[in-house]
């Protein structure tokens, strides 16, 4: 099993996660407790010829706003090196709100430990009778972390205006994902994955 810290792969991977998060995860049927999707799915474009992105089920962070389907959601969401089998696994937010901005800019895991944050979007919405805005954000989910909690994790998100947001990923969710991740590396590497069973590559 090969670890990367600090590699070239997460700078690599970064060119290209604004284009992904621009198209939302692919509506699925709605499940108990908020999430959708029976199971995590492959998002219908690779964001690169190099990357496999595969976009959880999601789930509502906060009500629709102003009842608007498609906000005011989370989910978890990996992308695989093709040439690598290395794996980045990440919590997508989006977040659209009345009031202050408050521009999130930094995450946490539920023990305080600092996880990589990515700024993917912000813009205001209207400014009339009040302002309104509508983030896009992630922070980066080490895959240890991710197959050590099959109970489920939170992530808490911080922002400059002194606001904080924990969401909680639920156990259903870690398990969708990983059982979608390692579906698609035993068809990458289905010679690899036979002879060891710890030949999923990783990135903490």
């Amino acid at each position: 099993m090969i670890h990367a810290r600090h590699g070239f792969f997460p700078m690599l991977l970064a060119a290209v996660l604004g284009a992904c998060a621009q198209s939302p995860p692919p509506e699925a049927p709605p499940q108990p407790g908020g999430a959708t999707g029976p199971a995590a799915a492959a998002a219908p474009d690779d964001p690169s010829p190099r990357f496999i992105g595969i976009v959880g089920p999601r789930a509502q962070h906060d009500p629709p706003f102003l009842g608007v389907p498609e906000t005011n959601f989370y989910c978890l969401r990996s992308f695989i090196d093709r040439q690598t089998g290395e794996t980045l696994h990440q919590i997508y937010v989006s977040d659209s709100y009345t009031g202050p901005e408050r521009q999130w800019n930094a995450a946490r895991d539920n023990a305080g430990h600092p996880l990589r944050f990515l700024e993917i979007s912000r813009h205001e919405i209207t400014c009339t009778n009040g302002c309104s805005y509508a983030e896009e954000f992630a922070a980066d989910i080490p895959e240890s972390e991710l197959r050590a909690n099959p109970q489920g994790l939170s992530v808490t998100f911080a922002a400059r205006s002194g606001a904080a947001k924990t969401i909680q990923i639920s156990a259903s969710q870690v398990t969708a994902q990983l059982a979608a991740v390692d579906a698609r590396h035993d068809l990458l590497h289905p010679a690899a994955d036979q002879s060891s069973p710890s030949a999923h590559q990783k990135l903490e």
